[in-house]
């Protein structure tokens, strides 16, 4: 062995004690800073691998080898008011998404079922709007309490934009569990992003979930041509709300909206952002949300070392890969499915089905 290998092993070596010392730094109950935070996401190729066992120390220790599944119902689509560059559900871009109106309870309670008959833990009411009517409070709340009924164990959540302290209370007490809110970037800029609304209308919206008693799901949507502090930034500012679930998207371009042309994230940096959120959030429950089959591409089940979650079955306009290739990924990488039930053979992601 030359003198060069020797350094080159020593110095991998350094490096992996250091992400080692991160991941226990952590589970002692010491929350890492904004520059740890950072130096994570500025890690080599080289140091992949042991950024990413720091990570796993840190979501084995607080979750296991589980993961939870997710299931999204698009309640009300392509008809949103609002700017969002990424998003192609708003009316004001021409992307081709099917425009529908919020569907009946019936519809909803249906929807409901079939997650829960295929494992999901979790079902999510989600709506394309500035913020929700008094008659969509009033369909989403009629489906909440029917499913709760039948089903009490299974986890409902809604996200229908902005909403005002009456409406959270209204959701809290039909059966909602948990408000889905995402700050999608950082405060700095948010402005890039969305200009009709601000990020503080944001805020109040979970301040006002929170305080009418729902749990929160916020996170938000990486690779929308921010720096790596912004993503830094919005990971320590869910932080510091208490979200109980934490969502990480990755921008893939929607034909249409002002971010079609927006060049995709690598595998690597996926990795590294996914494990920045696993140590920023040890607790919390992280999801792997849209975007992760075209990003991650191969590399998509070393995300499973972050994450404890991810949604299936399709997100809300783009298909996913399925249920039943969510499942043996998640088998196949050594982890196991946190489901309610066994579920039946592959089911196959509807067509119809869209992020």
């Amino acid at each position: 062995m030359t003198p060069l290998d020797i350094g080159l092993q020593s110095g991998s070596k350094r490096r992996a004690m250091k992400w080692d010392a991160l991941a226990q730094d952590v589970l002692d109950g010491n929350p890492i800073d904004k520059n740890s935070a950072i130096s994570v996401l500025q890690s080599g190729d080289d140091e992949l691998l042991a950024v990413l066992q720091a990570a796993f120390r840190v979501r084995r220790h607080y979750h296991g080898r589980k993961v939870t599944l997710q299931i999204l119902q698009n309640a009300k689509s392509g008809v949103c008011s609002e700017d969002c560059a990424f998003c192609s559900q708003a009316a004001r871009y021409r992307t081709g998404v099917n425009q529908a109106q919020i569907g009946s309870s019936e519809s909803l309670v249906e929807a409901g079922f079939e997650a829960k008959r295929l494992g999901a833990l979790t079902y999510c009411m989600v709506t394309s709007s500035r913020s929700p009517t008094n008659r969509e409070i009033e369909t989403i709340c009629q489906s909440a309490a029917t499913l709760k009924k039948t089903h009490p164990d299974l986890h409902l959540c809604t996200s229908l934009g902005m909403l005002s302290f009456n409406q959270a209370v209204s959701l809290k007490s039909a059966g909602v569990d948990r408000y889905n809110h995402n700050l999608e970037t950082s405060r700095r800029f948010f402005p890039q992003v969305v200009t009709t609304h601000s990020y503080e209308d944001r805020l109040t919206t979970l301040k006002n979930a929170k305080e009418a008693g729902l749990e929160l799901c916020c996170g938000g949507i990486l690779g929308l041509g921010e720096e790596i502090e912004d993503r830094v930034e919005l990971a320590f500012t869910v932080r510091g709300l208490g979200a109980h679930a934490v969502p990480v998207n990755f921008l893939d371009p929607r034909p249409g909206t002002p971010m079609q042309n927006r060049s995709m994230l690598t595998p690597a940096e996926c990795l590294r952002s996914l494990a920045m959120f696993r140590l920023v959030h040890p607790r919390c429950e992280l999801r792997l949300a849209g975007g992760r089959e075209r990003c991650l591409k191969s590399m998509q089940p070393l995300a499973l070392y972050a994450v404890d979650s991810i949604f299936t079955n399709g997100y809300l306009t783009t298909s996913g890969q399925g249920l039943q290739t969510d499942l043996d990924m998640i088998k196949d990488a050594g982890f196991v499915p946190n489901i309610q039930n066994t579920p039946p053979g592959d089911q196959p992601s509807k067509e119809s089905r869209h992020e």
